[in-house]
This record gives C-alpha cells, structure tokens and sequence, in this order.
C-alpha cells in the first residue's frame, strides 16, 4: 500500500513539474536521410511577427549540392523506368500523407510565415488539392503527348515522352507549401528526379515536406532538400553537367540571368514558372523529352 501511493506521489510530482522542451534543428534531405550540412553551417529561422527563435536549420553549401546530385542520379532511372501507372500511386499517397498532416502543416506555416490561421488552412488546402490533381498526370501524359505521325513512306512513327532525367528546382520565397509541394509534384509526375532548393524565407514548412516524403512510398533519392542560401547554390547548379534541366519559380531577374549564362555552355534546359494558378500539363510537357522511333510497316 506504501509503495503504492509513494508510485503516486512520483507521478504527481513529474506530471506537474515544468519540463524543457526538446528544440528542433532542422536538416537536410538527401538520398532518403537527413544528414547535417557538411560545413557545419547552420542559420535561424525567427517568428516573423515576435521574432522569437523557432528553429536552427541547415545552410547548404556547394558540396551538399553536388552530394544531392549524385544521390538524385541514383534514383533517378529507376524512378523513370517505373511505370506512370505506379508513378500515379505513389504521388497519390504522397497526397494522402499532406492530408494526414494537414493540421500540423498549417500551424508550421502559420508560425514560420507570420500569415494568418485561415490563410495557412487555405494555401494547405490548395496544395494537398494540387499534389492529388498532378497525382492523376503521370499515365495521362503519353495519351495527351504521344502520337502516331503520318509519314510518306512504308514506316509508322511514334512519338512518346521521356523524362529530361535530374531537375532542379528553385523554390519561391512565398508560398512556402504551395510552391514546394507544386514544383516537386510536376517533377515527379514527369517522371524525373530532383532536387529543391528552398527559398530563403521560410525553410520550416519545406522541411515539413521532405518528412512528409520520407514516409512516403517515394524511393529514396528521387526527391532531395537543400536549405539556406539560394545565391550560394545558383551557380554550381547551371555549371554541373549531370544536372539535365532547371525550374526557376523565384521570380527574381538577378537569379535567372546567373542561371541562363550558366547553362549557355552546357546547353542545359531552364524554365522560369509562376505558380499562380498551380501547374499545367505543358509545365510537365517542358520537363520531358520527345523520343521519335521509326518501324517499317508489316516488320
């Protein structure tokens, strides 16, 4: 009976006594973990109305770039060689685990951007809509796309869609969820591996996000995080040649003149994208390659 109630009066003393809570450094997201920068960098994101300290997150440097290069190439052809139909079943899921999370993810928004309770619901909302709309294009693209070409000889010739391989895609400093969940969905749905890099503002939904995908069905690799300062990272990714095709959604003219002097020698693809509106087909078409295949007739 006397250890009985001293086992409750423990329990009283540690339910009621003030516990420290457990801060949160945020990481990077590379070939499906979440390593540290390998500079050891790190910067603070602040509550944008109290300035109250809400995280410590990584500052990417050049090599966590290239290390996310390597890491996307790797998921890369499998991902590609998949068929759309199962490309379609993952990207569902991913869609099913935003909507799971959604609360949290508005709340992280809301504290990380400083945008009202309802707008954070609002743009969670578009974008969970959004991941399960793209989630639909994967096997419908060849069908839109693809084509029989008449020719004036005895051959039929089709036309069908490849992926462009590994893009990279620079994120809006607004639309914190939105934009990230839109860029990465497109490039998934076509079919490519990639790697975001998020805007400068607010890094905490992002990576919300990349958790998000770890427990999603989404083979490690084929999606890859990068936090910290884009201007660090703009011109190593137009230089690397392993690098297919860039996605510009900052809106920023100083970043897409960098970007498309950069790629001029290896001639790689950049497209500048607004989000408004979300993403259309032929933003997923641009993030393809057309492959022409020639048969004889009756061969």
């Amino acid at each position: 009976m006397f250890g009985l109630q001293s086992e409750q009066v423990m329990e009283s003393r540690i339910m009621s006594a003030t516990r420290l809570t457990v801060p949160k450094t945020l990481k990077l997201f590379i070939g499906g973990k979440f390593p540290r920068t390998e500079s050891g960098r790190t910067l603070t994101a602040k509550a944008p109305a109290t300035g109250a300290h809400l995280a410590h997150y990584c500052r990417a440097s050049k090599k966590d770039l290239r290390d996310a290069v390597t890491a996307a190439r790797k998921g890369a052809d499998a991902w590609a060689a998949s068929t759309p139909y199962l490309r379609s079943q993952i990207l569902y899921r991913l869609a099913e685990m935003l909507e799971s999370r959604a609360a949290n993810f508005a709340g992280e928004l809301a504290e990380a951007t400083g945008c009202t309770t309802e707008e954070a619901r609002a743009e969670t909302a578009a974008a969970i809509d959004l991941a399960v709309s793209l989630a639909g294009w994967p096997d419908k693209l060849p069908a839109v796309f693809g084509s029989v070409n008449p020719v004036a000889a005895p051959y039929f010739n089709f036309s069908s869609l490849e992926p462009a391989g590994l893009v990279v895609l620079f994120a809006p400093d607004r639309s914190a969820l939105f934009g990230p969940v839109a860029l990465i969905c497109a490039a998934l749905a076509a079919g490519n591996a990639c790697i975001l890099v998020a805007g400068d503002a607010f890094p905490i939904p992002v990576i919300a996000l990349a958790e998000a995908i770890a427990t999603s069905d989404i083979p490690s690799g084929v999606v890859n995080v990068l936090t910290g300062k884009r201007a660090e990272l703009i011109q190593t990714a137009a230089d690397h040649h392993d690098i297919d095709a860039i996605v510009d959604a900052t809106g920023h003219g100083e970043t897409a003149a960098v970007l498309k002097a950069g790629t001029a020698v290896n001639l790689k693809r950049v497209h500048q994208w607004s989000l408004v509106g979300g993403i259309t087909p032929y933003q997923l078409l641009a993030l393809t390659e057309t492959k022409t295949t020639w048969h004889p007739v009756g061969g």
